[in-house]
């Protein structure tokens, strides 16, 4: 069982945000289903939590029980003071923020869940993970346990047009944007393509973990499908060796296509293995060898390579991976 608490508040009395419960029903949107329809988290949308009671309560439940991934997605204000890092709640008062990052921690690092995720977009949200009671100096996260912050300790979260910067980016990531090869969206992949598209005077995510293992948030229809990817072992016997080319592999060059052709003739076999490489050679896996495109390697009988990714993934086929 996946599950994820979903939280966006926009009525804090004082100070008032306007993007947080749209970035949190985007949210909740986009991780309930993967790219196929097909279940993915069990979701509770919350907006507007009114007092830290009421939170602290659903972030209890969220984490109790041992569930696959409990999930919790918070878009707010934030504050970090002497005694920590704080999710804010309208109910504020001067030195009781809301619910302490560090109680959050404790939750995750208790729960029985196998993994637990943590995702904050908001103001000083890099404080989690690195409780008060040490200084902020080192982190206390258990086995199990993901953090990604819109921000560093220090830094505010912004929001732009209604939707704040990081979460649009998480949106986009989790749409296919840090997809791999296979359709799977991980953490990891989430946290590395918001780095990238973050400059370095722009508000920096944070990403901190403690895990064996990257579980998949989200899957989107894979770029070449699984029974194709597998074949690759089939094409290349070992990871060194050209695949050889020949006309009889390009589909056009045939009678019934009206420029010049060379023999041999197109051959149905050998065409559903080509198409099968130029797939690969659209996402990386191969190259053509001493010629410009794919098209150009067959009609000259040249032949084709692994790269460096190819080889990534013929080892992991090989190693019955994938």
């Amino acid at each position: 069982m996946r599950k994820a608490l979903i939280v966006g508040i926009n009525n804090y009395p004082n100070n008032p945000l306007k993007g947080c419960i749209n970035d949190a029903s985007s949210f909740k949107t986009v991780i309930e289903k993967n790219g196929d329809g097909s279940p993915n988290f069990s979701t509770r949308l919350e907006t507007d939590v009114p007092t830290k009671s009421q939170l602290k309560t659903m972030l209890k439940e969220l984490f109790d029980g041992d569930s696959d991934i409990a999930l919790f997605y918070f878009s707010g204000h934030g504050s970090f003071n002497e005694f920590g890092g704080y999710v804010v709640t309208p109910d504020h008062q001067e030195n009781d923020e809301g619910v302490s990052m560090d109680e959050i921690l404790l939750l995750a690092n208790k729960s029985k869940a196998k993994d637990k995720i943590i995702i904050l977009d908001c103001c000083h949200s890099g404080a989690f993970g690195s409780p008060a009671s040490t200084g902020g100096t080192s982190c206390q996260i258990i086995e199990g346990v993901v953090v990604l912050t819109a921000s560093k300790s220090s830094e505010s979260a912004i929001e732009v047009n209604g939707h704040g910067i990081f979460t649009n980016l998480l949106i986009d990531a989790l749409q296919g944007g840090a997809a791999d090869l296979r359709g799977h969206i991980t953490p990891g992949s989430v946290y590395a393509y918001i780095d990238q598209a973050l400059g370095p005077w722009d508000q920096r995510p944070v990403f901190k973990t403690n895990v064996t293992r990257f579980t998949s948030l989200r899957t989107i229809n894979p770029q070449v499908p699984t029974e194709t990817l597998r074949k690759i072992t089939e094409y290349f016997q070992t990871a060194e060796q050209d695949y050889s080319l020949n006309p009889s592999y390009e589909d056009t060059n045939s009678e019934d296509i009206k420029h010049s052709i060379i023999e041999p003739l197109a051959k149905t076999e050998n065409v559903a293995v080509f198409k099968d490489l130029q797939k690969f050679q659209s996402v990386g896996l191969v190259i053509p060898v001493d010629a410009p495109y794919m098209y150009f390697a067959a009609m000259e009988s040249k032949s084709c390579k692994l790269t460096a990714l190819g080889y990534h993934y013929w080892r992991l086929v090989k190693d019955g991976k994938i």
